[in-house]
């Protein structure tokens, strides 16, 4: 159930377009839009371990398809960029402050990734008041002005945006919890023009404080993005391929002890394969290659998918990455870093 402003929205459940409708009302909402407009006139915070404020804090960040839920106890910042035709995606319990947060790519990962995320933020409650910051997406087809599509000319190009963000609206519409959406800046909200007409994100991530809820947005680099980076984003094309994580997101934080668990992943000679077919492959190459929105990505999209291709050359076997089948752990340090265990 969804509301905005203390207000239950309405419509038909039974309706096959409540996510169309809802999305739709949603992008229409007034509250809405003064909190879009709002989080559009933040300055965008970039994220680095070298920043000596933020030497000491504790982050969870979090690659596409990963969700974590994190104690304010325990966590300062939780977030995660690199979005594009993705959706980031904060819950957080008014009572407890527990906050869940996702990256989400597709929309057969919505219903089963948000019954994740919820699993250890809500009790048997069901009248929690669960506060919701989604942010992400782009007009990555053709829209109207105010984010909703333009049926004449939707046919000219598929889009990955719209249709993920219909149904991360429709699956929290037909929930019996209640979600107060707080901020929902995406599509329309979230585009920038250029001369041509060609749409761009604004943001590509953002973060949130969870002693107080407040969001922002946000990028990280190298340092932050930890830990594990390179192995994370393998999982990632890794989980495509392996039945035990369809449709659902990647579990990667552990919350009782404040531990990354990277459980194992494989990794076939077809990855191997394509990572040799790509390593002298153009940036444009790579880009149309790897990306539902080459146009898009941000500076260092390329060199990060090089990386990975570099690791996956040199460690064709994935039990190299992990020895006897055990998941790679990492401690947080003193300092708010990572330590392999």
């Amino acid at each position: 159930m969804i509301f905005v402003g203390g207000v239950p929205l309405s419509g038909d459940a039974s309706s096959q377009d409540l996510g169309f409708e809802t999305l739709t009302a949603l992008m229409e909402h007034p509250l809405l839009i003064v909190a879009s407009d709002s989080f559009n006139s933040l300055k965008e915070r970039k994220i680095s371990f070298s920043t000596a404020s933020l030497q000491t804090s504790k982050l969870i960040y979090l690659f596409q398809r990963e969700f974590a839920t994190v104690d304010p106890a325990l966590v300062d910042l939780v977030g995660t960029d690199e979005a594009t035709t993705c959706v980031g995606i904060a819950i957080r319990n008014s009572k407890t402050g527990m906050v869940s947060f996702a990256h989400l790519d597709f929309p057969n990962v919505v219903e089963t990734g948000l019954s994740q995320m919820l699993s250890l933020n809500v009790d048997q409650d069901a009248d929690t008041p669960l506060d919701v910051h989604i942010v992400g997406s782009y007009v990555d087809m053709p829209f109207s002005c105010d984010g909703t599509p333009d049926t004449k000319n939707a046919s000219k190009s598929k889009g990955y945006s719209y249709p993920l963000c219909v149904k991360i609206i429709e699956a929290l519409h037909s929930r019996v919890e209640k979600f107060h959406i707080r901020t929902l800046h995406v599509l329309g909200r979230n585009t920038r023009w250029d001369p041509e007409g060609v749409g761009y994100p604004i943001f590509h991530g953002f973060v949130m404080e969870t002693s107080s809820g407040s969001i922002f947005p946000a990028s990280f680099n190298e340092t932050s993005r930890s830990p594990d980076e390179i192995i994370r984003r393998i999982r990632l094309s890794a989980s495509f391929e392996d039945p035990s994580f369809r449709n659902r997101l990647l579990d990667t934080y552990d919350m009782s002890n404040d531990l990354f668990v990277i459980a194992p992943c494989t990794w076939t000679m077809l990855k191997i394969r394509r990572a040799l077919m790509l390593q002298n492959a153009s940036d444009t190459q790579i880009l149309m290659a790897c990306s539902s929105s080459p146009l898009a990505e941000g500076p260092d999209f390329v060199r990060n998918q090089r990386r990975k291709m570099d690791y996956l050359i040199h460690h064709p076997r994935w039990q190299e990455s992990f020895p006897s089948g055990l998941p790679r752990v990492f401690k947080r340090s003193e300092h708010g870093s990572w330590i392999k265990q």
